[in-house]
């Protein structure tokens, strides 16, 4: 299978990983918390680098892109790895390593490719360290449709929460 069918069907692939995770869940109170909080913080990445993103029209590089070239992959990353703590499942833990590894490297690959491709010369500047100034936009997060993934993570998180509960 091509980097590009892998990077294409991590989303429709990310959400049957998001029920096996709730399948095989066995969380406690104590894993919710800390992979809640794990998966917040990724999620907060993803907010913040959404909110300077404009995709497809230039290579951003401000706000975390200051810092780290795929904020929102490593965001997702964070966001797999919460839930995977949150979960209490070596199972979830196992298949989320495999989705993140498979996936998220096909992504990246394929965004490098494509940026690379597209923007030339002003990749390669940013890839070597040379940054840009922009201010956070929420509106701009919500135009990049970043409260899809919030909503998703809500959702698990609250049903992980749920299921963790005696009784």
């Amino acid at each position: 299978m091509s980097l590009t069918r892998l990077a294409r069907l991590r989303v429709p692939l990310g959400f049957l990983f998001g029920a096996i995770v709730v399948w095989f869940a066995q969380p406690t109170p104590r894993s919710v918390a800390w992979g809640s909080a794990i998966a917040v913080a990724g999620e907060a990445l993803r907010v913040w680098a959404a909110g300077h993103l404009e995709k497809g029209r230039e290579v951003t590089s401000s706000g975390p892109y200051r810092f780290i070239r795929h904020p929102l992959y490593a965001g997702s990353t964070l966001m797999g790895i919460g839930l995977a703590v949150a979960s209490a499942s070596m199972i979830v833990a196992a298949l989320v390593g495999a989705y993140l590894v498979t996936f998220i490297t096909a992504a990246v690959r394929t965004e490098e490719m494509f940026l690379r491709s597209r923007f030339g010369d002003a990749y390669d500047r940013y890839a070597s360290g040379q940054v840009a100034s922009r201010r956070f936009s929420l509106t701009r997060a919500i135009a990049n449709r970043e409260y899809r993934a919030v909503v998703g993570l809500t959702a698990v998180l609250s049903f992980l929460t749920w299921r963790s509960w005696p009784g």
